[in-house]
């Protein structure tokens, strides 16, 4: 006989430390699960706190909060009638755990610590939370008394633990569990679990949904079972955008997905599934041999049904789906465009401010802000009343709202463009007006040849010494110097008109402009930018994204945006425009840094992501770019010794990075994912450039030999 249940999982918007807000938002996602029918509601890791409270989960405070929040939920009867899955940290017997709390008609059944902690990249949790490194033992957590007076009870349940309920069973993994090898969904299914919860804070990265989706189909579909993945949404206070795109499976196939980027703080995803399915596909003889020898699991005998009392006649399983994925020239526009807008609405001030050079990183920041008030815009007409409102703080809208994305960028988007009379080209100071035309941006245009020349003129009086640029006899260092004035002064201009444009435009409200940087992760990687220049800003939605990903975004929006302008971009040559302009030389980022950015894309993918220091980098790209009619052992040597000599030099601009939007696996954030030294030895002179010259001298005698002999 067909067992029908529906399920919900959703995606919240958390913010860390806004346990008032967390907690409505938990409650709006309970409720729209119920309206829905579901009997089962799984929620975000650690949705209580937020995930982002980092070094917070440290302090007492956090726990205390963190119950009392609990409190609220078991005592709010409004939410009876569905089994409760809800993320918390909890301290048990002098440890920290990071835990799931199940719930039933205002009843804490059991608490259920996290067993594997994600403990890389932009995670420590280590730092903050004790594993559970008792894989199926549960013991007894003493309540706090607030707690145990509403329960009756002094103890619940802690521990992996096992939920047999009337007619199905279900267990919980978190997150990091779902992605190590031996997960414990396996051992879980073989014990007859049918319905598995994974609660997640799992941030996006370009081209990851793929990874994070083949996983969970692969959890249900050698062993079968319903696969209920909930992830949080939104920024909550850093460096990452957690996706959303929470799932329901059913023996490996999607029977719901919801959206990886948007701008809704509750998104309930519900699935009506048949039990009978599962058990039908878990038929193998090989299977049930494994089953019988399976380590046994604790189990929680729980008076309550997920399947439908009465049968429904007229309802059906939700039929399975394909995946939905977005390019990553889409993941480009929409991902640091809702982080943008999380940071912005939630920080109280009227807008941003661009620098705009008139080059494609400045270009591709103004765009994605623009995508960003695309988002609102559709929100706004969608209906939605949390976007309604942070736009009628922000826009001094009342009774009109915007109508299109121009319009709302004309009142929260100011670009500026900080030209010299002899190095700004007359094609980038237009392109840069062509592209704030198209897209409503407030545009200002200057020129800041007296600041540069009253900042020059100082060493002059106080030395004598007068500098000169290199294509007027002057030094490398003394070109560099004179470069160096202009971009660190655009810097000290970008902050102060971010300070007054509002005042100047006569904007209610108060409050001054978020200043945004422009600067990609291959050149923060290459060191190609000056300390304190105009990429110093309060945020970057760019840092963490390739010179190569961002043409192709720009290409995208060109066409997906209806911006013909970008085009124009996108075939310029990439040049900083701090040198002056002649007859016979324009300056090149490219040639100024002695190597292509697909070539440092490369470098810093084999850095960071391969783990490949100097020599282990050139014997891979030996095997890579060298060859019959390829580069020479010698000239690959010269481009990895070049790139490493340059990284390890400037890695001390790293630590004053721009805050940067994480999208790419090989960022070099020094603050919190690239933990590596910035002062090295010298880079001519380490052991690894000797063991790379050592085998590019035997490899060139070796080539030797064989001409001749040929």
């Amino acid at each position: 006989m067909s067992q029908l249940i529906t399920l919900a999982t959703c995606s919240l918007n958390q913010w860390a430390l806004d346990y008032t807000g967390n907690l409505e938002r938990i409650r709006q996602s309970i409720l729209k699960a119920k309206e829905a029918g579901a009997t089962l509601r799984t929620g975000p890791e650690l949705e209580i706190t937020g995930y982002g409270c980092l070094d917070h989960f440290l302090e007492a405070d956090v726990y205390d909060h963190s119950m009392d929040m609990l409190s609220k939920i078991l005592t709010d009867t409004s939410l009876h009638g569905i089994l409760i899955d809800v993320g918390l940290p909890v301290m048990h017997r002098g440890c920290r755990y990071n835990c799931r709390a199940i719930i039933l008609d205002g009843k804490l059944l059991c608490l259920r610590p996290k067993i594997f902690l994600a403990n890389d990249g932009n995670f420590r949790e280590n730092r903050f939370f004790t594993p559970w490194n008792r894989p199926r033992y549960v013991e007894k957590y003493n309540l706090p008394p607030q707690i145990q007076e509403h329960q009756g009870v002094r103890q619940v349940p802690f521990g992996d633990i096992i939920l047999s309920l009337n007619d199905t069973t279900v267990a919980a993994e978190t997150c990091e569990e779902l992605f190590t090898p031996q997960a414990p969904h396996i051992n879980m299914a073989l014990n007859g679990v049918e319905i598995f919860t994974n609660s997640s804070g799992s941030h996006h990265s370009l081209r990851k949904l793929n990874e994070r989706i083949a996983l969970i189909q692969e959890a249900t579909r050698k062993n079968g079972g319903i696969y209920l993945y909930a992830n949080q949404s939104g920024c909550d206070g850093d460096r990452l955008l957690y996706d959303g795109c929470s799932m329901i499976m059913v023996n490996g196939e999607i029977v719901a997905q919801g959206s990886q980027f948007s701008l809704d703080d509750v998104e309930v995803v519900t699935a009506t599934v048949d039990l009978e399915e599962v058990r039908s596909y878990r038929f193998a003889p090989s299977r049930g041999f494994q089953a019988t020898q399976a380590p046994v699991y604790e189990r929680i005998e729980v008076d309550f049904r997920l399947s439908h009392d009465t049968l429904r006649i007229l309802e059906v399983p939700t039929p399975t789906r394909p995946a939905r994925y977005h390019l990553p020239e889409e993941e480009i526009a929409l991902g640091p465009a809702c982080w943008l807008w999380d940071y912005l609405r939630r920080s109280k001030l009227a807008g941003y401010l661009v620098p705009l050079s008139g080059g494609i990183d400045s270009c591709a920041t103004a765009t994605i802000v623009y995508s960003m008030c695309r988002l609102v815009v559709q929100a706004v007409k969608a209906g939605n009343p949390e976007v309604i409102a942070d736009v009628k703080r922000l826009a001094a809208f009342s009774d009109k709202l915007p109508e299109t994305p121009e319009e709302f960028c004309n009142q929260i988007f100011h670009t500026v463009y900080m030209g010299m009379a002899n190095q700004s080209s007359k094609e980038t100071r237009q392109r840069a007006k062509d592209l704030a035309d198209r897209i409503g941006s407030y545009h200002t245009d200057m020129n800041i040849d007296d600041t540069y020349h009253a900042t020059k003129n100082l060493l002059t009086q106080g030395t004598g010494f007068e500098p000169k640029f290199k294509v007027h006899g002057g030094s490398a260092t003394e070109n560099l110097a004179l470069q160096n004035i202009q971009s660190r002064s655009r810097m000290v201009i970008a902050y102060y008109y971010a300070q007054m444009l509002p005042m100047v435009r006569q904007r209610p409200g108060g409050g001054g402009l978020l200043v945004l940087g422009s600067s990609n992760v291959d050149e923060c990687l290459r060191g190609y930018l000056t300390k304190y220049d105009c990429s110093s800003a309060d945020l970057n939605p760019i840092g963490s994204i390739s010179k190569t990903d961002l043409k192709r975004f720009i290409a995208w929006a060109s066409k997906d945006f209806d911006m013909p302008i970008l085009e124009e971009f996108i075939h310029a040559i990439p040049t900083a425009e701090l040198e002056p302009i002649t007859e016979n030389y324009v300056q090149s980022d490219e040639a100024d840094m002695g190597m292509t950015y697909d070539e440092l894309s490369r470098f810093g993918s084999l850095r960071k992501e391969h783990k490949l220091g100097p020599y282990g980098m050139f014997l891979r790209l030996l095997n890579e770019w060298g060859g019959q009619g390829k580069l020479s052992p010698r000239q690959i040597a010269d481009k990895v010794q070049r790139f490493f000599f340059y990284h390890q030099i400037n890695r001390h601009k790293s630590t004053v990075s721009t805050p940067a939007y994480h999208a790419l696996a090989y960022s070099q954030d020094d603050h919190r994912f690239d933990l590596r030294p910035f002062l090295y030895p010298p880079a001519f002179e380490s052991w690894s450039f000797k063991k790379i010259d050592e085998r590019v001298a035997a490899l060139e005698k070796a080539l030797e030999r064989k001409q001749t002999k040929a």
